[in-house]
């Protein structure tokens, strides 16, 4: 029996994961330099804090009327 197409999930490799594998966690603790090689591997690991990464908001543009380099737009002329 398969599974449904509306169940499987296109990007299951690309999303974030909250638990990182044992090989994972030591290269991410090398790259912190808190990691010695001649330590076990297999007990006394220390925790890693593994965050998602988040984009940025985009700035959004003013307007070039509102603020065109502190000048001041000249008041209709009551005539």
């Amino acid at each position: 029996m398969s599974v449904d197409r509306s169940l499987k999930s296109r990007n299951s490799l690309e999303r974030h994961r909250n638990v990182l594998t044992r090989a994972e966690r030591l290269e991410q603790l090398l790259d912190e330099e808190r990691w010695e090689e001649g330590r076990n591997p297999i007990f006394g690991l220390p925790k890693v804090a593994h965050r998602k990464s988040v984009a940025g908001k985009k700035v959004k543009k003013e307007k070039e009327d509102e603020t065109i380099e502190g000048e001041a737009t000249p008041a209709p002329s009551a005539e």
